[in-house]
């Protein structure tokens, strides 16, 4: 018998077949070489993670006579600790959210809120809406459930009101919702202000369109904070992300769901068959490092180091890139500055070019559900010394300068 006529042992699900590598997590492959300065990862500064709080609370966790210290290695509720979901309902009341604990289910990272909410609300061939560009891990969370993905038209201020009512209109399926960055967009840095989110939330009740809003980067801000969250305007309309990462450190892998109180048992029993609960440790953990008001000292201190960096790169952007006929946004916040290269480049083709020069970005394309825009490119600023910085867009301008000579 011929081997090669035999059936193969394993036949991969159509869902399979549909995943793609990460593109971010590919490059970051890359900018393990020695001597690589790293633009590219969206990975919070290290200097920012708080290691004595967190010694200092595993010590009280586990220390002798804890009352504590079994219950936190043992199985935990799928739904989350109850401190942490009395925590996260009263920061949002904060912003103008009226939320129940009972509406917050903690989870392993707002990744994993992506993927159960694209497993509960999504089906083959049924359409989804994102912004232009959008967050990379959310496609790669959408597709493996086989959507049709629409993207809408955006500007510097997000989707486009009259372009959305304009799709929606000539759609013939109401799509299952639409996703959404309002504040410091990953991968543009940019942020919705209050008239747009006013009119586009306009738009999705008039077509009764739910949105995703997922915002891991809503308290990074510099100089003030962003309007109120899209959950507080319309709280049965809205289900909401959020995280630990950029504000703690991302290793605990702490996020959470606040969604409305008829789709919450749905989320919770995929939350149930994915993992059970999120490690309760780390719950715990982070609960008795925030629960006598850390963050309110903790956060101000990294946003003010990611102000200083994002100048420090919109600085080296002016001087270098300036020149080249670039352009670049200049965010109010989070970690990300989003570049267009002058016409006739391609940023997928110029990373081997930049590389060999010393430094890495991540490339646009990998952000846009459909007709991505091949002369865009991300850097991220927050991991970099202004030294850094300054020797990578000089290397970036110089790539730039030999392209375009060519």
């Amino acid at each position: 018998m011929n081997l090669n006529d035999q059936p193969r042992p394993w036949q991969l699900a159509r869902r399979a077949e549909a995943m793609n590598p990460s593109a971010i997590r590919e490059i970051l492959k890359v900018t393990e070489r020695p001597g690589i300065l790293n633009f590219a990862g969206g990975l919070p500064s290290p200097e920012t993670f708080p290691v004595a709080a967190m010694h200092a609370a595993c010590a009280a966790i586990l220390g002798e006579g804890s009352s504590i210290a079994k219950p936190s290695l043992q199985y935990a509720a799928s739904e989350g600790l109850p401190e942490l979901r009395e925590w996260v309902a009263t920061e949002m009341g904060k912003q103008g959210a009226t939320v129940s604990p009972d509406q917050v289910l903690i989870t392993t990272g707002s990744q994993q809120g992506l993927d159960l909410i694209a497993k509960v609300l999504i089906d083959a061939g049924a359409p989804v809406m994102v912004e232009t560009p959008t967050y990379l891990g959310a496609l790669q969370a959408f597709t493996p459930m086989e959507p049709h993905i629409e993207s809408v038209d955006s500007d510097g201020e997000g989707v486009l009101p009259e372009a959305l009512r304009k799709q929606l209109a000539a759609m013939p399926e109401r799509p299952r919702f639409m996703y959404l960055l309002p504040n410091f967009q990953n991968p543009t840095g940019r942020t919705m202000p209050e008239a747009r989110r006013e009119a586009v939330l306009a738009v999705c009740r008039e077509f009764g369109l739910p949105v995703v809003e997922d915002n891991p980067y809503g308290e990074l801000w510099f100089d003030q904070a962003p309007p109120r969250p899209l959950l507080a305007r319309w709280p049965e309309g809205v289900i909401y992300l959020g995280s630990f990462s950029k504000i703690l450190a991302p290793g605990l892998r702490l996020g959470y769901v606040i969604a409305p109180s008829a789709l919450y048992p749905k989320l919770l029993q995929a939350k149930q068959a994915a993992d059970l609960h999120t490690p309760g440790f780390n719950q715990r953990l982070v609960a008795e490092v925030i629960r006598d008001g850390f963050l309110d000292q903790h956060v101000p201190t990294i946003r003010t180091r990611y102000h200083a960096q994002r100048d420090a790169m919109v600085s080296a952007l002016t001087r270098e890139l300036g020149p080249t006929g670039a352009t670049w946004t200049e965010p109010k916040g989070g970690m990300f500055i989003w570049v267009r290269l002058p016409e006739g480049l391609n940023a997928q083709a110029l990373l081997p070019a930049a590389v060999d020069a010393g430094m890495a970005f991540v490339p646009g394309a990998p952000f846009y559900a459909r007709d991505p825009d091949m002369r865009t490119l991300r850097l991220s600023f927050v991991t970099s010394t202004p030294e850094q910085i300054d020797r990578g867009m000089a290397a970036l301008a110089q790539v730039i300068r030999e392209a375009l000579s060519r």
